[in-house]
């Protein structure tokens, strides 16, 4: 194995934006992080719900007056009529 082949490894602490810290093992000393899982809506369960009816009703008023053309219709071409063989 070759030397001073890979990054020094640490044991740092991560410390969060919401104050809490954790001890970890970095090639990194001393982390910052913006959200951690003591802050996070997915692990705390307070997550907010979009307002969805609201978004239906912005649609429907954009497209409230649009109206829809119908298909033209084409006409089909009557199937042609196989002459009868011929006898011999």
């Amino acid at each position: 194995m070759k030397e001073n082949l890979h990054p020094k490894y640490f044991t740092t602490f991560a410390t969060c934006a919401c104050g809490a810290k954790y001890e970890i093992g970095s090639t990194k000393q001393d982390l910052r992080v913006d959200i951690c899982s003591a802050c996070h809506p997915l692990f705390t369960g307070k997550q907010k719900l979009l307002d969805t009816e609201g978004r239906v009703q912005k649609f429907t008023k954009k497209y409230a007056n649009i109206k829809i053309k119908p298909k033209p219709v084409k006409k089909k071409k009557p199937l042609l009529k196989k002459k009868p063989a011929l006898k011999k």
